[in-house]
C-alpha cells in the first residue's frame, strides 16, 4: 500500500464515530512505521488551568501509536492497545498538540511504538509528553474494510 493510500485509510478510520472524530484528531502524515497526528485546542479539551488535559494528551498518543502500528501491518489488520505508558514533561498550553509516533519493534502480532507529543505555541514546539505503547494486531472487522 502506498503512503497516499495508507494516509487515506488511516484518515478514513479517524472519521468513524467516536472520540477521535468528536475531539478533532486528524492524521497529518503517515508512512509505514511513522505517523503524525494533531489535535487543535478547544475549551472542552482543557483542564482547569487552561492546559490540554492529560487524558486528552494520552488519547492522542494512543491513537497515534495505534495508527503507526497499523501502518506496518498487512491489509485487513488493525492495532489495538495492550499497554501504554506516558510521561508528562511540560504543560501543553499551545494552539495544538502534535503526536509523532514511530515503530520501535514491529511484528506479525505484537508491536512497540514510541510517541513524542509536542505543544505548538506561536510557532515554537515544546515536548510535553513521551509515551511507549505495546500494540496487538487484530483482524479489521469486515464492515470497516
Amino acid at each position: 500500500m502506498s503512503g497516499t493510500e495508507r494516509l487515506k485509510q488511516l484518515a478514513g478510520i479517524m472519521e468513524l464515530p467516536g472520540f477521535p472524530k468528536a475531539s478533532g484528531m486528524r492524521v497529518v502524515s503517515a508512512e509505514p512505521g511513522k505517523v503524525t497526528m494533531a489535535l487543535a485546542r478547544r475549551p472542552d479539551l482543557m483542564q482547569f488551568f487552561g492546559h490540554f488535559h492529560g487524558g486528552v494528551i494520552t488519547a492522542l498518543a494512543d491513537h497515534a501509536a495505534g495508527a503507526c502500528a497499523t501502518s506496518s501491518m498487512p491489509e485487513g489488520k488493525i492495532a489495538v492497545t495492550v499497554e501504554i505508558k506516558i510521561n508528562f514533561l511540560a504543560p501543553a498550553d499551545g494552539e495544538e498538540i502534535i503526536a509523532r509516533a514511530e515503530t520501535i519493534q514491529g511484528g506479525s502480532t505484537i508491536g512497540v511504538v514510541k510517541v513524542e507529543v509536542v505543544s505548538l505555541k506561536a510557532g515554537a514546539e515544546r515536548t510535553c509528553a513521551f509515551a511507549t505503547a505495546t500494540m496487538r494486531a487484530m483482524d479489521l472487522p469486515a464492515g470497516f474494510r
